[in-house]
């Protein structure tokens, strides 16, 4: 992307961020309608294809094993299961279909063979196909690659300088090295970040400069806000005020001109008004369905409504009585 900013500073993005709300939001109104269609919402569905008993430490995760949270461990799901998914999830107005395996890092072994098959077979729908698997290796991103998969999500979470704070067990350079390895197999990138886990202001600005300093910057920006599990060491975290996401839906908007800029976890959460704010400053892409892996989402009806009082497209249901070849 010919406007990444690769000397892009702190400084710069914050005083971007702390301009008054409703400047940063018209300007970021602008720069949207200047590169898509303002009335066009990206949909995609997210399905955990594993759950539970991660190696990793993530304190906001209610996946962890080192976190003591009522998720059940399941396996690996079944081919046929996932399939079956991807299909009703078309049908119900889904364009990408997202699939999540909690791993620290891929394995070259059977399950890994079969999550392989799960993109082809999904990519067969006639949908656009993200998973999100953990670390891999660059022979393992090519083999992702050439069974179709379209985008791989990886986030930051947080900022440099906080992420120690959240994760001990992964290192934010085995992020940055994660993506590259993503970028070199020729695969788009879906990475984003996680807000209202106790982190201050600059972090949040931090976490907003490393993604927009990438070259390129990520296709796919999925903001997150905390929701707070039981079990986890961020379960008493205050909740970040509607008007932080607003801005950073805005910043990275302003920063990401061409990005999809997603309001993922902690939509559930938000009012209509807020949610409103956050699409006129530039957010485009949500999750469809009632759950994202172990966390809950706002209802499929809800949304319906809520695009028709807004006019927004994107949520395009496939007639019951068409067939979707398998």
């Amino acid at each position: 992307m010919s406007d990444v900013n690769t000397t892009l500073t702190l400084d710069e993005v914050a005083e971007l961020y702390r301009r008054p709300l409703l400047d940063l939001v018209f300007e970021a109104a602008r720069i949207h309608r200047a590169n898509h269609d303002p009335r066009v919402v990206q949909c995609s569905t997210l399905l955990s294809i594993k759950t539970g008993a991660c190696q990793e430490d993530c304190s906001y995760c209610s996946q962890s094993a080192h976190n003591n949270t009522d998720v059940e461990r399941e396996k690996l799901l079944e081919l046929d299961t996932v399939v079956d998914a991807a299909t009703e999830a078309k049908r119900g107005g889904a364009d990408r279909f997202c699939m999540g395996a909690a791993w620290r890092q891929v394995k070259d072994n059977t399950d890994f063979e079969r999550v392989l098959e799960m993109v082809r077979q999904v990519k067969a729908l006639d949908l656009e196909t993200c998973a999100t698997l953990g670390m891999v290796t660059k022979e393992q991103a090519e083999k992702l690659r050439d069974a179709g998969l379209d985008y791989y999500n990886h986030n930051l979470d947080t900022s440099p300088e906080y992420y120690g704070e959240v994760i001990t067990t992964r290192t934010y350079e085995d992020r940055l090295r994660t993506l590259a390895v993503v970028r070199s197999a020729g695969m788009k990138v879906c990475c984003g970040g996680i807000l209202g886990m106790g982190e201050s202001e600059d972090d949040r600005i931090g976490l907003i400069q490393q993604l927009a300093m990438q070259d390129p910057y990520p296709e796919s920006v999925p903001i997150n806000t905390l929701i707070p599990v039981e079990g986890t060491p961020l379960a008493d975290t205050p909740s970040l005020p509607w008007t932080e996401l607003l801005r950073a839906v805005a910043v990275c908007r302003i920063l990401m001109p061409q990005s999809m800029v997603r309001l993922s976890a902690g939509r559930s959460g938000m009012s209509e008004e807020s949610q409103a704010l956050c699409f006129l400053a530039g957010a485009n892409s949500i999750f469809l369905g009632d759950q994202l892996l172990t966390a809950p989402n706002r209802s499929k009806n809800s949304d319906v409504e809520l695009f028709d009082m807004l006019g927004l497209e994107g949520i395009n249901e496939v007639e019951s009585t068409e067939t979707i070849e398998v």
